[in-house]
């Protein structure tokens, strides 16, 4: 058991529940911190770990949330945060950091707009041209609470962690 007691792995263990507590919670549609959670583990973590913890948080929370059409695109695009994360890894900056985050929610936007005008309720919007564009028209306040909430909980998670390692003694830092 004690093997498994380590920095990293109560870190996943960490994002896993204040993620899936924070989807539960009275919060504006689309401010969540699971794409955050997702490029952080990218960064910090290993890239299993960016995989595994958000496409988690996802799947266990939407038991209790409830499935649609789609849902898999959704999860997709939680996952593909994580691997824009191996990127900013190696790039590590304010700057990439900051556009990781955008990136991740322009890509999510794109991708579950796509899969909502496909596979959503056919009444919903046309499959036309004309209803593919009512579909991402309509999602644009989904679109600034999606970025607000990913800059608002990536600056918070990448804050406390470069603060912490700042702060941390020599030997703590070579341990994450």
């Amino acid at each position: 058991m004690r093997k498994y007691l380590t920095t990293r792995n109560l870190i996943a263990l960490s994002l896993f529940a204040f993620a899936a507590i924070m989807r539960f919670l009275p919060h504006p549609p689309n401010f969540s911190p699971v794409a955050a959670v997702a490029l952080f583990s990218g960064v910090y973590l290993s890239r299993r770990t960016s995989i595994v913890v958000p496409l988690v948080v996802m799947m266990a929370t939407d038991i209790f949330l409830g499935f649609y059409p789609g849902i898999a695109f959704t999860w997709f695009s939680m996952a593909l945060v994580g691997v824009i994360g191996w990127w900013v890894r190696d790039h590590k900056s304010v700057f990439t950091v900051a556009g990781g985050a955008l990136l991740g929610s322009v890509l999510f936007f794109l991708i579950t707009n796509a899969a909502v005008w496909a596979f959503g309720n056919g009444s919903m919007y046309a499959h036309t041209f004309a209803g593919f564009i009512q579909c991402y028209v309509a999602a644009i306040p989904f679109f600034r609470n999606t970025i607000l909430g990913d800059l608002t909980y990536v600056a918070a998670f990448f804050g406390v962690a470069e603060l912490a390692y700042r702060h941390a003694p020599k030997a703590v830092r070579t341990v994450a």
